[in-house]
């Protein structure tokens, strides 16, 4: 049986986080509530943690949600295939998914887009964010039933995991034999170095500062061929050499904050290759930006923003095969009260400490 109250760490103004007793609502006839077995941590977290998103306040952080369903109205239950007991991976974005852009197959653009993480407290039932040991399933939820028998902090990997298929596989439509070079890795690089060897890349690259060795040699364990250290190599001239001159098909760049490798993914490219901008700046313009180079290369340029169905299922089924180990880049296991240390430690504010991919494992 549900508790009546949920507890969730609700943040209420920037760089605050809060504990608070959520009630716990009833369920509809197309509506659920899941236990939180994990919420994985991401860059945006720290940005919505900052007051850089500018969401609304208060809200229950926490968009990537891995949990069992405690209780489902019948409809839900029959529209999701999914029951009371079972595992699920909850998508991020809530789209109304009846607009010429959801129906046209772009939901995760859709103009009535909400995520999870930034739904305030004044909508009811208010209990939106995994942040907390409880969290309501809207009725237009995309949902993942996911094994069981794996561990948490393994199955909640579907979400950076998803961003590498869609971000380094879809988005470009890599091929097999294209060189790949991924600007960044953390968590969403490692996981595009992932998803682009699964899709059979020749040559996969990946850039990182010094800071980052271990995710480097995470990288290299994950099917990187070469590593380069940016703040100790010339990046251009070594993916030229890596290259014999002619530059990578794809650049996915998942930097967090730096402008600059937005800038020198134009170097990398080939003539007619593809730059996928993944990685979000605080809004920041790019300096010294040539966009002559995307004129006489031909090059196109990509957003990305979010995962969709697909990638989330080619990810689910890499993590239930279980035969890339992916726990290598699973560094920290957080409790819900610790959710300010989980940020502060993944934007390297702790020293002495710092996480690759991490989450929060609410007390039951």
């Amino acid at each position: 049986m549900l508790p009546k109250k949920s507890m969730a760490m609700v943040q209420t103004a920037p760089r605050k986080l809060e504990r608070h007793d959520l009630p716990i609502p009833g369920v509809a006839h197309d509506s659920a509530i899941i236990r939180i077995e994990a919420c994985g941590i991401c860059g945006s977290d720290y940005e919505q943690y900052e007051g850089v998103l500018n969401t609304p306040l208060p809200a229950i952080p926490g968009h990537e949600p891995l949990g069992v369903i405690e209780a489902i109205g019948d409809g839900a239950a029959e529209k999701w295939g999914v029951d009371v007991g079972d595992r699920v991976a909850v998508e991020t974005m809530l789209s109304c998914h009846c607009c010429d852009t959801c129906l046209g197959g772009s939901y995760h653009l859709c103009d009535r887009r909400e995520i999870y993480s930034y739904i305030p407290l004044t909508t009811e039932p208010a209990l939106w964010g995994a942040y907390s040991q409880y969290m309501y399933v809207a009725p237009n939820s995309v949902v993942h039933k996911m094994d069981k028998s794996l561990p948490a902090e393994v199955a909640v990997m579907f979400n950076p995991l998803g961003a590498g298929f869609r971000w380094a596989v879809e988005i470009p439509e890599t091929k097999i034999g294209d060189t790949v070079v991924i600007l960044g890795p953390g968590q969403r690089g490692l996981a595009s170095v992932i998803a682009a060897r699964q899709a059979g890349a020749g040559t996969i690259v990946v850039t990182g500062l010094s800071a980052d060795a271990e995710k480097l040699k995470i990288a290299k364990a994950f099917g990187a061929d070469y590593v380069i250290d940016v703040e100790n190599e010339n990046a251009i001239e070594r993916i030229k050499e890596i290259t014999k001159g002619r530059g990578a098909d794809v650049v996915v760049e998942v930097t967090s904050y730096a402008t600059a490798p937005v800038r020198e993914s134009l170097e990398y490219v080939r003539r007619g290759g593809t730059v996928v901008l993944a990685g979000v700046k605080g809004f920041r313009a790019i300096p010294d930006f040539v966009s002559d180079l995307i004129v006489m290369k031909e090059i196109t340029i990509k957003g990305a923003i979010g995962v969709t169905s697909s990638g989330y299922k080619k990810a689910i089924k890499l993590i239930e095969d279980r035969k890339i180990p992916i726990e290598k880049m699973h560094t920290h296991n957080f409790s819900l009260e610790e959710a300010e240390l989980a940020i502060k430690t993944l934007s390297r504010q702790v020293p002495g400490d710092e996480s690759i991919h991490s989450c929060l494992i609410p007390e039951q």
